[in-house]
């Protein structure tokens, strides 16, 4: 599943797909293939602008679909979410389609993964503001000290 989720896209498949999608979208109407084919390139770009931008069009596709045409779209937008670390978006995503699809083993391991990040993701953020208030409560004990000393010169 890591490989699933840390694929980065060839430039020249971004713009084979760009070039496509843009020349549809000059036409009038985007095809649903071309428009997954153009997002699932831009979730996988190593630029966060571009992931968004995937998301993006992901989400369109979500809305315009059915239930059960929605499968591999959830699944990115998962994936997309991921690579943004925005692991509840992801959660959330992921935990659709496995209501749709309880036996999908692929969205099963998509979400040990998500869920393994957010409790690493989780911890880290606590030890920063663990590590956050014991420099403050060692400051304000450094101040307190040199009071004390100060006060007992006087």
């Amino acid at each position: 599943m890591e490989a699933v989720v840390g694929d980065v896209v060839a430039p020249e498949d971004l713009l084979k797909f760009e070039k496509k999608y843009n020349s549809e979208l000059a036409k009038g109407a985007v095809s649903k293939e071309t428009k997954f084919e153009y997002a699932w390139c831009l979730i996988r770009s190593k630029y966060t602008d571009d992931i968004k931008k995937g998301i993006v069009l992901l989400e369109e596709l979500v809305q315009k679909t059915s239930k059960d045409d929605s499968r591999d779209f959830l699944f990115y937008l998962a994936v997309a979410n991921y690579r943004l670390k925005e692991y509840e978006k992801a959660l959330k995503y992921i935990r659709t389609l496995l209501k749709n699809e309880p036996g999908n083993k692929q969205a099963h391991e998509l979400e040990k993964l998500i869920d393994k990040a957010l409790k690493k993701d989780g911890l880290v953020g606590i030890a920063i503001v663990g590590g956050f208030g014991l420099a403050v409560a060692g400051l304000a004990g450094l101040i307190g000290l040199a009071v004390s000393k100060g006060a007992a010169k006087s």
